[in-house]
């Protein structure tokens, strides 16, 4: 049973276990809905949701690249988030807004459908369970999607079916999570979470032409690792780059800075977490933890 106790819906408070919505509402049949994984952190003054506006501002940038038009602006929605958090007690939390066409629909064509919101704030730790000590990875037999089939840059729940066919693939056959390539064959992400490879003390990304999403998580580690002095490369990145890298991990709202010590039962440097993945999740902890002065303006504290 999820901590939380109330779920914010079209601007009330509902019971978590009350929050219901008909079995034939276009967004379940056609996945048609939008999200945002939003963290709130046990900070140094309180609780304080990371890097609020700018997921805000991604969720807003999805509906509008799906023509959604929301009934509620970015001011609304962040004082919902601040009030869900606040009704649930919670210190530390996961944050999902989600909106969704809300109407019993069998057909494609959802305009003039009637859009609702939600927010739900429940506990959540690691994403993945074996964190300290690295997962293993495998490289997936399907490729990212492309602009070309739908946007990759949008958190709409139907683009993330290629992630889901990904991961259970990655699972059944051993591995913790996926690497998915993209068309071109670069590295593009997982199926949650962008890729970092570290290469001579310094860090290499896939670019914005690999068909990522650019996650908020990864635009925060580039930052902490210039503010560290090393150098971040964004640029197209080859499958055997992942082999011969001294040290690769993933960033996400959900998996944070999770290491990778094995990629095609290959391992990666010599097998464990290396430093500069160590140095940087600490830091990033640090960040999140209010710790950090010259990043104090990425929390946004619940009063």
């Amino acid at each position: 049973m999820p901590a939380s106790r109330y779920i914010w819906f079209d601007g009330k408070f509902v019971d978590f276990d009350k929050a219901k919505v008909h079995v034939l509402v276009h967004s379940l049949q056609y996945g048609s809905g939008i999200f945002e994984g939003i963290r709130a952190y046990k900070a140094k003054k309180g609780t304080a949701i990371f890097r609020l506006e700018d997921h805000v501002h991604r969720f807003l940038n999805t509906a509008g690249i799906y023509g959604m038009t929301l009934p509620y602006n970015a001011m609304q929605l962040q004082k919902a988030m601040f009030e869900t958090v606040k009704k649930n007690g919670l210190e530390e939390c996961y944050i999902r807004p989600f909106a969704f066409y809300n109407d019993i629909h069998i057909g494609l064509n959802p305009l003039g459908k009637k859009i609702s919101v939600l927010v739900a704030a429940i506990e959540f730790g690691h994403y993945f369970p074996n964190i300290t000590k690295g997962i293993k990875c495998k490289v997936s037999s399907w490729q990212r999607i492309n602009s070309l089939i739908m946007p990759p840059e949008a958190k709409g729940s139907g683009n993330y079916l290629n992630s889901i066919l990904a991961s259970m693939e990655a699972k059944k056959d051993g591995a913790d999570e996926a690497i998915l390539l993209s068309e071109e064959g670069h590295v593009a992400e997982g199926p949650g979470e962008n890729i970092f490879l570290v290469q001579n003390g310094n860090l290499v990304t896939p670019s914005k032409t690999a068909d990522i999403l650019l996650g908020i998580t990864r635009d925060s580690v580039i930052k902490i690792a210039e503010a560290k002095g090393l150098e971040v490369e964004e640029r197209e990145a080859h499958r055997e780059e992942l082999y011969t890298s001294d040290e690769v991990f993933f960033t996400g709202t959900a998996a944070e800075l999770t290491p990778i010590t094995e990629i095609d039962s290959r391992k990666i440097g010599n097998g464990k977490i290396g430093p500069v993945t160590k140095m940087l999740s600490d830091a990033y902890a640090e960040v999140v933890a209010g710790n950090n002065d010259d990043f104090v303006d990425w929390l946004t504290y619940v009063k």
